[in-house]
């Protein structure tokens, strides 16, 4: 198993500040649905690296349904140990949004970040995420509603516009700032491009130049510390958010922090240190989660092939791992590869 250890300080960039919240070091995990569960947090914290994590997205909408409600709070997996942690939450309606953030707030979220990214049809299609970046004064209220009704801070994460060659991001930015957001994260593709072709860092540059005093994170296409470099030298970003790269290699932010601080690369993980690492989160997964259990051990699955990404001969582990149905089943198809 990899041995967590905290990482040497970075060189590239410094530790920046998200109201009272200190975010140190300035790599942070982006919120993905279906695989930002307490577990993945803590493994990326504990590994070293990490900054700032961030739960999946939340539905404030949900929050208010009674039959939707008690569904919800079995998201309701952040803890005080993995402290600064964000809550984001999505939705359009101002009201319904500010009542979420006083919900999470009331359960120890740090930070409550506030959705304007996801392009995926279920969420767009209800004016929510990416889509209110097509409707600036329906994006601008939901961000004074929600910094208006908690104390904590509000952060928001946008995609560079809604349609391709239409940045938004940067009037947007300009505006939540005005109305109480203490940091913006931009992911430098637009809705429209899901996640094909490249993240157009420019605009997350432009968002950079367009706010006074709170910090941009970037985010798009960062796999690597010469991407992190690249990104800032480029952007002149505060902190660096890194998504899909980080699936099945929590690890990530220490070797990034490491090559940083060092300016050499750490020894890459053994093919036994990531299916151990792989059996770690399954393992906390089901010691934490408030799903019932066949239910997290489908949703594992397809957060645990990820660690089988590269490795030989690993057809047959992956093939064992969509077909678990307890931790056994789990540990039994990783077995090969921790020999």
């Amino acid at each position: 198993m990899l041995c967590p250890s905290p990482p040497p300080a970075l060189l590239a960039l410094r530790p920046f500040a998200i109201g009272g919240v200190v975010v140190d070091p300035p790599l942070t995990l982006a919120p993905m649905a279906g695989q930002t569960t307490y577990a993945f947090r803590a493994l990326c914290r504990q590994l070293g690296g990490c900054g700032l994590v961030c739960t999946e997205l939340i539905s404030s909408t949900a929050l208010q349904r009674k039959g939707a409600r008690e569904r919800t709070f079995q998201r309701f997996d952040w803890r005080a140990g993995e402290s600064p942690v964000a809550v984001q939450l999505f939705g359009s309606d101002p009201r319904v949004m500010a009542e979420a953030a006083r919900i999470v707030a009331d359960h120890g979220a740090d930070i409550v970040d506030i959705n304007m990214g996801c392009w995926v049809p279920k969420v767009a299609r209800r004016g929510g995420g990416a889509a209110l970046l097509n409707d600036l004064p329906s994006a601008a209220a939901v961000v004074e509603a929600v910094a208006r009704a908690v104390s904590l801070p509000v952060t928001v994460k946008v995609r560079a516009g809604w349609r391709s060659g239409q940045p938004t991001a940067i009037a947007f930015a300009r505006a939540a700032e005005e109305l109480g957001a203490q940091a913006v994260a931009v992911h430098g593709r637009y809705a429209d491009q899901g996640f094909n072709g490249q993240a157009d860092w420019e605009v997350i540059g432009q968002v950079k130049q367009a706010v006074r005093r709170i910090p941009v994170i970037g985010n798009g296409d960062v796999a690597s510390a010469a991407d992190v470099r690249r990104m800032v030298a480029q952007t002149g970003c505060d902190g660096v958010m890194i998504g899909r790269a980080a699936l099945g290699r929590p690890w990530i932010f220490r070797q990034i922090a490491h090559e940083l601080a060092a300016g050499a690369p750490l020894p890459a993980p053994s093919v036994q240190e990531r299916a151990a690492a792989a059996l770690w989160q399954a393992q906390l997964t089901l010691e934490t989660t408030r799903l019932e259990p066949i239910v997290a051990i489908r949703e594992l699955r397809g957060q645990l092939i990820k660690y089988c990404d590269g490795v030989p001969n690993a057809a047959a582990v992956r093939e064992r791992i969509v077909q678990a149905e307890s931790l056994d089943d789990i540990a039994a198809a990783l077995a090969p590869l921790l020999v």
